[in-house]
């Protein structure tokens, strides 16, 4: 019973998976996308935030085992397999390191998806210029293709219904 309850969950997990098309590896266009945040954005800290997330991703991807979809890697961690690898350790670890930089235009979120009709959430890092929210940030997800970093405007990714964590935690705590 438990591998088919695991089994049901790694599938329902599919509504979170994404085959998106923007590009991962595409550095420079991830910098200019940070620069285009805001005239007051530095193009040094544009390209170095660009160039470490794109990195910092591959880095865990190789110390996370990911070797696999983000569906197949959560079910290797639900079963024990792999210890780390959620799109909330993604979303962690990235934010973490990249507050590391200390950036003076830009500022860091953490964002998150509320629970879809199936109770699955989506977490991941955002960047924007200083003092924007959210809303006007970039998606930095490197769950969603297994350690290779999806990028895009926050308003464009139609796939996640993305909103400040704190505020779907609080939305969920009230139910």
């Amino acid at each position: 019973m438990a591998r088919f309850l695991s089994l049901v969950f790694s599938l329902v997990l599919v509504a979170c998976s994404s085959q998106d098309q923007a590009p991962s590896g595409d550095v420079a266009g991830l910098t200019r996308a940070i620069e285009q945040l805001g005239p007051e954005v530095d193009p040094n800290e544009a390209a170095r935030a660009a160039q470490i997330a794109h990195d910092y991703a591959l880095q865990l991807k190789s110390e996370w085992r990911v070797t696999d979809s983000a569906i197949i890697h959560n079910a290797k961690i639900i079963n024990g397999f792999r210890e780390r690898g959620l799109c909330n350790d993604w979303a962690e670890y990235i934010l973490k390191r990249l507050r590391q930089e200390n950036f003076r235009t830009l500022d860091l979120h953490w964002i998150t998806s509320p629970p879809t009709s199936f109770r699955i959430i989506h977490h991941s890092a955002a960047i924007s210029a200083k003092g924007d929210g959210p809303y006007d940030a970039i998606v930095l997800d490197g769950w969603r293709r297994g350690g290779d970093l999806y990028w895009a405007p926050v308003r464009e990714d139609t796939h996640y219904n993305w909103r400040p964590r704190m505020e779907v935690r609080a939305d969920l705590l009230a139910q």
